[in-house]
Parts: structure tokens; C-alpha cells; sequence
């Protein structure tokens, strides 16, 4: 038996990978990856490596075996039609008669286009009679804690947000759901709502960064059309503008609070407070 996981050099799949060898001996776990360069640090300590492209389904021919565990990691070219990549590990996984395939989707509360791709991978998964784990990500800390330069450097928060709330935690933290998943029992055909313990406001969120710099950072609620001008003057293309800004639309509704649980029961700790990663983000 293996544990597969695909985008094994991804930001999500490497603590994915780096957890499970806290786990289990890593000839249990193939990373499955694009570029086997990237790699090269998880095959020194004994991963099996498998390249193999989502655009490419060949690539995925005799990849699983009939007792593997794999974890679909989705991918993040969402102007290539996410659905159809994904479909090609369904596919794959139902020809090898896999024992689980987990799946890395979005909350269920959460309406904004954005998920229209979990979806229907969703339904493509539930109609494959594969057991399954729809494990349904919330948002990162580092989709935020990431990207401060801007913040430090104008001294704001900007988000279309309004008063919303986000249930974020770190990527290290739904790893080790996933992680908990891939070598526990009883998972089968079970959906997780995951996000963090404690949902923030962006008010919230800036004046964390503003205790950790010593700076006056505010929080500048903007209508869409505005943060969309902000967006794609500042090089983000138009498609993908769009997307974030439907995305603090839906976190102004309140779609973006996840308060299951799941996460934290999953990993067998707390979530890790946004404050940590802004603090890891600031240190560089």
C-alpha cells in the first residue's frame, strides 16, 4: 500500500509529504509531481517519485495501485479548465481500484465561482463509487500573510471585504487533516468543513500586522470595481482580479466563516492563530 499524494511539490503537498514522514516509512509515500527536480530533497529520504502531469493523462496510466490511499491535491491553472485535470486522477484512480481518493476542495458555504470548479469535481468523484473524502479547505493565513509587502508599504489593508469574518488557518494546519486522513481508518465517503478556530476581520487582520510592525496599518474597505482597478493595476491578470474580488464578496456574506470543528479534530490540536503567520511572514 502507498500513500499518493499529486502536486507533492506544491505549497499544500510539500507539508503534506513532509508530515506523512513523520508517520509512516517514506517507501510508503509516492509524491507525484510535474518536475522530479523539485523532488529531489523527498526522494533523499526515500520517497518514491512519480512524474506525471494533469494535462497529460497518460501520464497517470498504471500510476495507482488497487490498495493505495491518494490525495488529489487540486490544481491551480484555473484558466485551464481545472475539472478536466482532475478528472484525469478520478479516472486513473477508478482503473486501479484505489482504496481512497481524498480530494482538497472548498467549504460548502462558500457560492463564489471560485468553487464552481470543486464542484463538479465533487460530483465527478461521488459518481466514480470510489470511497471517497471530500476534504473542504477553508482559506489560507498565507493567502494573505504572503502578500504584505503591499500592506507595510502603504500602510493599509485593502479588501472588498466589508465586515466579513474568515475562518483561515495555515496550510500546515489542513495538511495534517489530510495527513490524519491518509493513515487513519474510517474516513470513507465522509465530507470535512475545515477552517480555523477562530474566524478574523480584516479591522482584525490589520491591526495584527500593525502590533508586529509598530506601524499604523489600517483596514480601507473598497467596493469591488475599485479593488478589481487596484488588482489588475498592479499586475494581477483580469480573470484572476475577478476571482478575488468574488471571493471578498462572498467573505462580506459570511460564507467564508467555517465553524465545524472539523479541522482542528482532524489534526488533534489547535489551529494556528493568523498572528503566527504574519509573525513567520515578517521574519522572511
Amino acid at each position: 500500500m502507498s500513500i499518493v499524494v499529486t502536486g507533492a511539490t506544491g505549497h499544500l503537498g510539500r507539508h503534506v509529504v513532509n508530515q506523512l514522514l513523520e508517520k509512516v516509512p517514506a517507501e510508503q509515500i509516492t509524491a507525484v509531481v510535474r518536475d522530479e527536480t523539485k523532488a529531489a530533497d523527498f526522494a533523499a529520504k526515500g520517497v518514491k517519485i512519480a512524474v506525471a502531469d494533469y494535462n497529460t493523462p497518460e501520464t497517470f496510466d498504471g500510476l495507482f495501485a488497487a490498495d493505495d490511499k491518494v490525495l488529489l491535491i487540486s490544481g491551480n491553472e484555473f484558466d485551464k479548465g481545472r475539472p478536466a485535470q482532475h478528472q484525469v486522477v478520478i479516472d486513473a484512480a477508478k482503473a486501479a481500484g484505489v482504496a481512497l481518493l481524498a480530494y482538497t476542495s472548498a467549504p460548502g458555504s462558500l457560492k463564489a465561482t471560485l468553487v464552481d470548479d470543486h464542484r463538479t469535481t465533487e460530483k465527478a468523484l461521488l459518481a466514480s463509487g470510489l470511497p471517497y473524502t471530500l476534504l473542504r479547505n477553508g482559506w489560507y493565513h498565507e493567502n494573505y500573510t504572503e502578500n504584505l509587502a503591499p500592506v507595510l508599504e502603504h500602510n493599509a489593508v485593502v479588501a472588498a471585504a466589508g465586515e466579513g469574518r474568515v475562518s483561515s488557518a495555515s496550510r500546515a494546519d489542513y495538511a495534517a487533516a489530510a495527513v490524519a486522513v491518509l493513515t487513519g481508518e474510517g474516513h470513507e465517503n465522509q465530507t470535512y468543513e475545515l477552517g480555523g478556530d477562530t474566524a478574523w476581520s480584516f479591522a482584525e487582520y490589520a491591526a495584527v500586522v500593525a502590533e508586529q510592525t509598530g506601524k499604523e496599518i489600517a483596514y480601507n474597505s473598497v467596493p469591488g470595481e475599485v479593488l478589481q482597478g487596484i488588482l489588475t493595476g498592479a499586475g494581477v491578470p483580469e480573470f484572476f482580479a475577478g476571482i478575488l474580488v468574488d471571493v471578498d464578496a462572498s467573505i462580506a456574506k459570511g460564507e467564508l466563516v467555517v465553524d465545524s470543528g472539523d479541522l482542528s479534530r482532524l489534526a488533534g490540536r489547535p489551529t494556528s492563530p493568523i498572528s503566527e503567520a504574519v509573525a513567520a511572514a515578517l521574519k522572511g
